[in-house]
């Protein structure tokens, strides 16, 4: 009898196959995409000015196409949970300077820009659910790398993934709960599966669909995954005290961070942590950066 891999074991064909169909995209059954929901109107952050010094709070963009930035002040952070293996063990991260990140996941229109400006030669299917205000999404790693360094070099300012430790601390926005509203999801807060919201375990919703955290950032959890820098690692066991990314060990994992609509809402945690292949894109997969201060 031939078997197949999957995951870490080696099975029969129609094992396969039943593992196959449950763990499929498809397997959930996904329902009618709600376009009958209009996305909220949520004016662009203001163009930066010459020499304008940034304070914690501000919202702004570096140039018409780049995304809306929110400055995010110093502070600390525990990173991770006692719930899951995964997330062990916490440990107490200083942030002792400002840093901004995006104010909402990175959009269509703003991949379109790379694309039309040639800094990037990738066409994300949309999944037929449109581009107007809808996270970017079938990007893979190296794509999302790509599209970092085309803005960096259009602005001349230092555009990169957040590190996990960045990415947390920006989600909890001074929280220790699950979420930045409390430890439980409740109903039509979170765009997961099964969270009581047009988009549930349907697809992505428009970015700023839902309220903001406190520091003004938008679908921090649910939503769409979104990449961070670091390399997976099974557990926090040695993981750097600082705010770095950790990119020692096998990278051909990336962390993803938030949960997203086709998850159930223990994926959207702060704390949740899940792996990605590098060069393995999705539709319920997008990002957002990091801009550097100087």
């Amino acid at each position: 009898m031939r078997f197949y891999y999957f995951g870490k074991y080696f099975v029969p064909p129609f094992t396969f196959l039943i593992a196959v169909l449950c763990f499929s995209p498809f397997a959930f059954g996904q329902g009618v995409y709600p376009s009958w929901v209009k996305p909220k109107d949520i004016l662009k952050g203001p163009l930066i000015k010459p020499e304008q010094e940034l304070h914690p709070g501000d919202i702004f963009r570096d140039c018409e196409e780049c995304p809306d930035m929110v400055v995010l002040d110093v502070g600390a952070i525990v990173v991770g949970s006692e719930k899951y293996t995964s997330e062990k063990p916490t440990r107490l991260i200083r942030f002792n300077r400002p840093f901004a990140i995006g104010r909402f996941e990175i959009q269509h229109s703003e991949w379109q820009s790379c694309i039309d400006q040639k800094g990037c030669s990738h066409q994300p299917d949309d999944h037929d659910w449109g581009h107007f205000r809808m996270p970017v999404i079938n990007v893979n790693f190296g794509m999302v790398q790509n599209f970092a360094r085309w803005l960096s070099k259009k602005t001349g300012k230092t555009y990169r993934l957040p590190s996990e430790v960045e990415w947390e601390y920006a989600a909890r926005a001074g929280s220790r709960q699950n979420y930045w509203f409390g430890e439980k999801v409740g109903k039509g807060r979170v765009n997961c599966r099964k969270c009581g919201t047009p988009w549930s375990g349907i697809g992505n919703a428009p970015v700023g669909s839902f309220e903001p955290n406190p520091w003004g950032l938008y679908d921090m959890h649910g939503n769409a995954f979104e990449w961070v820098e670091d390399c997976w690692h099974n557990n926090f066991t040695n993981a750097p005290n600082t705010i770095r990314a950790w990119v020692e060990g096998d990278c051909r994992f990336r962390v993803i961070k938030g949960g997203s609509w086709y998850y159930f809402s223990r994926m959207a945690r702060s704390a949740n942590r899940q792996k990605n292949l590098s060069a393995v894109k999705s539709y319920w997969l997008s990002f957002r950066l990091v801009r550097e201060l100087d």
